[in-house]
């Protein structure tokens, strides 16, 4: 039986749970319980060139700088070690300093080999060549009980719903901040810039059982999107 549906003889009475109780006394209305968005970040190199990215209606990646750039023409790229950003602006909230680096590490793998099915990795800056930097800004956990409560109680369940079906943010559940720079290795000029929030679906109850899950799923998700973008 669902949290928040009270069975009373042959009649389900529809009330809020005890979880549901704490919820609400949790965040004063569930859109207050997601993360915040990405920003600005003053320590990026390119943050003096970032611009509201008015193509962007899902929230997911505010601010953009796009040069124009023919992809096809590399067919090399060098990654950069995953920055974990330490200015007053970063939006780590309560995570702690060993799970920033821990996800700092896992977004190094996971662009790393999903970089793979369209470049070659190398190490050394020659004609055909781009350089990544990844720079960690930002990171939420998954409240523990809550999160994976909010996706069955009718309460959150119904907000969960609307959320997965605007591609928005679930309540309660972790998620990742952070911007992506890309250069010509050679010449070291930026050729794109983003900052981005990524996080699992609205209704993904796997992704909710452990503090970390939603972030790695953010990770991976971005990882995807950003390979797409070279296609």
């Amino acid at each position: 039986m669902p949290f928040g549906i009270i069975s009373a003889g042959d009649k389900d009475l529809m009330k809020f749970s005890p979880l549901s109780s704490a919820l609400i006394a949790s965040c004063t209305t569930l859109a207050s319980c997601t993360t915040p968005s990405p920003t600005v970040y003053s320590g990026l190199a390119s943050a003096s060139q970032l611009q509201p990215n008015t193509q962007d209606r899902t929230g997911r990646v505010p601010y953009r700088y796009q040069a124009s750039v023919d992809w096809r023409q590399y067919s090399k790229i060098i990654v950069d070690p995953v920055t974990v950003y330490d200015r007053p602006d970063s939006q780590f909230g309560k995570v702690a300093e060993k799970d920033r680096a821990f996800l700092a590490s896992y977004m190094q793998d996971q662009f790393t080999d999903k970089l793979k099915t369209r470049f070659s990795i190398v190490n050394t800056p020659a004609p055909g060549t781009l350089r990544l930097h990844l720079t960690l800004t930002g990171a939420k956990t998954t409240t523990a009980v809550l999160g994976p409560a909010t996706r069955l109680d009718m309460a959150g369940g119904l907000y969960n719903t609307v959320q997965a079906v605007r591609g928005q943010e679930g309540s309660m559940t972790g998620s990742v901040n952070y911007a992506v720079e890309i250069y010509d290795a050679p010449s070291d000029r930026l050729l794109s810039a983003f900052v981005t929030k990524q996080y699992p679906n609205a209704l993904n109850i796997g992704s909710t059982f452990t503090a970390l899950d939603a972030s790695k799923v953010g990770v991976r998700k971005g990882a995807d999107a950003l390979v797409a973008q070279f296609k």
